[in-house]
């Protein structure tokens, strides 16, 4: 059971500014609600500027979450885009692998990063909602199936099983005052579609935002993160990969598909479908690029007999469940369900 919840920016500071304070306070007033103390990390609400100028200070936050006894649940604020500059205040000497714990820590977009640092040190973590778009949804409540998962994570310290929502949310583009207490429309879902191969498949999951991953091998976001990446081997090697169940989903960057095919040919040439023993795909945010996105799948992996399950509600497509990394995952389309051993 989770008591005691430590927040941290290790992407964006947009905590920190005053033009989401009003969410901020809804999402804090729901934890408290649960019953659980909220510690808020020292760096975690400093605002754009500094939190984006001051990567160390986000990375001691990460450590001083870990290494606090008290924090059961490490609950990332939001993505962003330039977690990889954390890695030397991680890894340079051994801190991050010391600090390295069983507590829970929960994010995405941007967080994959976070998740394959974690993963490269031992540790298993949830990925699929976070603080600000989750627990701080300005609607009347969080959304329920979103919700749900969160409910479980807290009460049990995991996820047992996954399956589909019965409906989808396009994006919320206003996130003002007067917004607060306004419902999204739900529409209706359609539940995993299998694009290819057996209806049912395991291993343990990894993965993320496929945004993330492109950034891992091309520079044009910023020039230096392959090399940085290359150079701390967060991406985890072809070896790592084997047996496992690839998580992608794509952000609200919406990416063309000429870029999401280059992002797929990155991870080929990486070895990872060679390795793998399926694929999970999320649910673009509006639809956006759906059926593009799925041919591509087919095409550029070019193994028909490799699983691949589209349309789950993870990431950044609302509503998001939570997906376990690290924990072996029973993937049945025909059944509509992913079950955990945990």
């Amino acid at each position: 059971m989770i008591r005691t919840v430590g927040i941290v920016s290790l992407s964006s500071g947009i905590l920190g500014e005053q033009f989401v304070a009003h969410e901020v306070e809804i999402g804090l007033r729901r934890l408290r609600d649960y019953g659980l103390r909220v510690k808020l990390m020292p760096n975690a609400c400093k605002g754009l500027d500094y939190v984006r100028e001051h990567p160390e200070k986000r990375a001691e936050d990460l450590l001083q979450a870990l290494r606090d006894p008290e924090i059961d649940m490490i609950l990332c604020a939001i993505g962003g885009d330039d977690t990889y500059r954390l890695a030397p205040y991680l890894f340079d000497h051994g801190e991050l692998a010391a600090a390295a714990c069983e507590k829970v820590f929960l994010g995405f977009s941007d967080t994959t990063v976070n998740h394959f640092m974690l993963h490269k040190v031992g540790m298993r973590t949830f990925y699929g909602q976070a603080f600000l778009p989750d627990v701080c949804e300005i609607g009347p409540e969080m959304l329920p199936y979103t919700k749900k998962y969160f409910e479980e994570l807290l009460s049990t310290g995991t996820v047992r099983e996954i399956t589909p929502s019965d409906v989808w949310y396009g994006e919320r583009t206003d996130f003002s005052p007067a917004q607060v207490g306004v419902s999204l429309t739900p529409r209706p879902d359609e539940g995993f579609e299998l694009l290819q191969g057996a209806p049912t498949f395991s291993g343990k999951i990894l993965g993320g935002c496929i945004d993330t991953m492109y950034d891992f091998f091309n520079g044009e976001r910023y020039a230096d993160m392959p090399a940085l990446c290359e150079r701390y081997r967060l991406f985890p090697d072809m070896e790592d990969w084997k047996g496992r169940i690839l998580l992608l989903e794509s952000s609200e960057e919406k990416m063309s598909p000429e870029k999401y095919r280059r992002a797929l040919e990155y991870l080929k040439e990486a070895g990872v479908f060679g390795a793998v023993s399926g694929i999970l795909a999320g649910k673009p945010i509006d639809r956006m690029y759906e059926n593009e996105y799925k041919a591509l799948l087919s095409e550029v992996i070019d193994r028909p007999e490799l699983p691949i399950v589209w349309n789950l509600n993870v990431g950044h497509a609302a509503p998001r469940c939570i997906i376990p990394f690290g924990v072996e995952a029973a993937v049945d389309a025909e059944k509509q369900t992913i079950r955990f051993a945990n």
